[in-house]
C-alpha cells in the first residue's frame, strides 16, 4: 500500500495536509472531532542527527504553537529501522541528539499534549525509542515489524549462541522479535488487522490515551512480562 494510501485509509481522504521532505513527515491531520499535529518518518528512515533534529524541531514547534490554546494531540507515524549505524554518526554523539529528542516528548507530555504513535512499517532500536515508544498510546499497522536488536546482532554482542537465544525467543517475548511479542509485553498497546476500520480505532486510541504508563501491568495481564511490574510494586512499597 502506497504511503498515500495508508494516511487516506487513517484519516480518510481529505482528512490530512501530511508533506514529506526526503525521510521526514510533518503536517495535520483530523481524528475525530481533533485536529492533530503529525510528525513521523519514512521509507525505513535511519535516523541520523540531522533526522534527529527535525523531528524535535517539529515537537518544539507543536508546543509553541499551543501555547496559549489547548494543545493539540502529536499522532507520531514511524518508520523507521533505527540509528544510524555508522562510526562517524556515533562519533558526533548520536546518542545526545536522541536524548534531545526524548526530552522534546517529554516536555511535550508535560505541557498536555496527548502522544499517540502509529507504526508503519519498521520501528527498530533507538529510532523508534526516542520517540515513538515514548508515546501514550502505541499502536502497530498490520505486517509491522518491531525490535530493539536482530537476533543475530545480539548474539555477536552478548556472545550467546544465535541457536540459545532461538529457544529462549521461543519462549520468552523479552527475547524475540516481532510486534506480537512487543504486544505481549505491554510495548505496544494495540496491532490492527487489515479488516479493521482504521480511523474509527485511531479515534478510539487517542481517546483512551493517558500520561499513565502502565505498560509494566499490561505485560503482566497478557503473560509477555512477569516481573517488571511486581518488581516496581516493591519498590514503590519499600
Amino acid at each position: 500500500m502506497s504511503e498515500q494510501a495508508i494516511f487516506d485509509r487513517l484519516f480518510g481522504a481529505g482528512g490530512h495536509d501530511i508533506a514529506s521532505t526526503g525521510l521526514f513527515l510533518h503536517g495535520s491531520a483530523q481524528v475525530g472531532d481533533k485536529r492533530v499535529t503529525v510528525i513521523g518518518t519514512r521509507d525505513h528512515a535511519a535516523i541520523d542527527g540531522p533526522l534527529a533534529l527535525r523531528i524535535a524541531a517539529a515537537i518544539l514547534q507543536a508546543v509553541r504553537a499551543d501555547a496559549d490554546t489547548a494543545p493539540r494531540p502529536i499522532l507520531f507515524i514511524a518508520d523507521t529501522q533505527g540509528q544510524a549505524l555508522s562510526r562517524h554518526d556515533e562519533l558526533l554523539g548520536l546518542n545526545g541528539y536522541f536524548a534531545h529528542v526524548a526530552r522534546c516528548v517529554d516536555l511535550a507530555r508535560r505541557h498536555g499534549h496527548r502522544l499517540l504513535t502509529v507504526i508503519n512499517g519498521e520501528a527498530v532500536s533507538g529510532g523508534f525509542l526516542a520517540f515513538g515508544m515514548l508515546a501514550d498510546r502505541i499502536c502497530a499497522l498490520p505486517d509491522a515489524q518491531v525490535r530493539v536488536m536482530d537476533l543475530r546482532a545480539m548474539a555477536r554482542v552478548t556472545r550467546i549462541s544465535l541457536e540459545r537465544l532461538e529457544e529462549l525467543a521461543g519462549v520468552s517475548p523479552v527475547f524475540a522479535p516481532g510486534a506480537e511479542n512487543y504486544w505481549r509485553m505491554g510495548g505496544i498497546h494495540e496491532i490492527w488487522s487489515t479488516d479493521d476500520n482504521w480511523p474509527d480505532r485511531l479515534a478510539a486510541a487517542l481517546a483512551s490515551a493517558t500520561d499513565t504508563d502502565g505498560r509494566a501491568a499490561i505485560g503482566l495481564e497478557r503473560g509477555g512480562r512477569l516481573l517488571a511490574a511486581p518488581t516496581a510494586q516493591l519498590v514503590a512499597d519499600a
